[in-house]
């Protein structure tokens, strides 16, 4: 079986071709702020996110809890236990109903052996989830708590995928958005209802982000904020 050529990459249907992996793949249903898994169970299963949204977060030693990143439908998640790290080192919530396959480690391994389609779509999984690890970075290096909000939203609301804009559903609340760009509560709503009140943003109930928002970004017309 050849490999599918980049172009055709994004024709490659994951969710079926999983169907196919009969042994060690499970279905699972979880309920909106139950865990996939938590920091510190042990890591033998790789997930893929059919259907809604997972927080992932890490706690320190002192108790304090990060978000680390959302999990969008489509994406994988918990892919640390293909490098056998025996412990997974943070946890996976639903922030909302969400459908999940779980594939054991060892039949994900033979799979990605197999099917050239799916190494190949799981590469480019891993290239994606790098490059916005590297962008984060710096972005809390050298980007206000402004601008690391505004590329939050845009981020959430799948710019730059496709060019369609979407509402973040379900709503993130600014205490979770707070921890993901490393400032207060406070800093996030100041800023919400500043981009809410210039037409770059509307939310009630769900948040909706403009291209103005887009555009102010591109054009580093947001206003650099020396407070976090």
């Amino acid at each position: 079986m050849g490999a599918v050529p980049s172009s055709n990459l994004a024709k490659f249907d994951p969710t079926a071709f999983l169907d196919k992996i009969c042994s060690g793949r499970k279905l699972l249903k979880i309920p909106r702020g139950h865990c996939v898994f938590a920091q510190g169970n042990p890591a033998n299963t790789l997930f893929f996110l059919q259907q809604g949204k997972i927080k992932l977060t890490v706690v320190n030693d002192a108790g304090k809890e990060a978000v680390v990143g959302i999990v969008d439908a489509g994406q994988f998640f918990g892919e640390g236990c293909l490098t056998r790290q025996p412990l997974h080192t943070g946890s996976a919530c639903a922030l909302q109903d969400c459908v999940v396959i779980a594939i054991a480690r060892k039949a994900m391994i033979a799979a990605l052996r197999l099917y050239p389609e799916l190494a190949e779509m799981f590469i480019s999984f891993l290239l994606g989830r790098i490059g916005r690890f590297e962008a984060d970075l710096i972005d809390q290096l050298f980007h206000s708590s402004e601008q690391r909000l505004a590329r939050l939203l845009l981020t959430m609301a799948n710019y730059g995928r496709d060019g369609t804009p979407l509402p973040i559903i379900p709503k993130v609340s600014q205490e979770t958005m707070a921890e993901m760009i490393g400032t207060t509560r406070s800093r996030v709503s100041h800023f919400m209802n500043k981009f809410r009140k210039a037409g770059l943003i509307a939310y009630d109930g769900e948040i909706v982000v403009y291209p103005a928002l887009l555009q102010a970004v591109l054009n580093d017309n947001l206003q650099a904020e020396q407070h976090v």
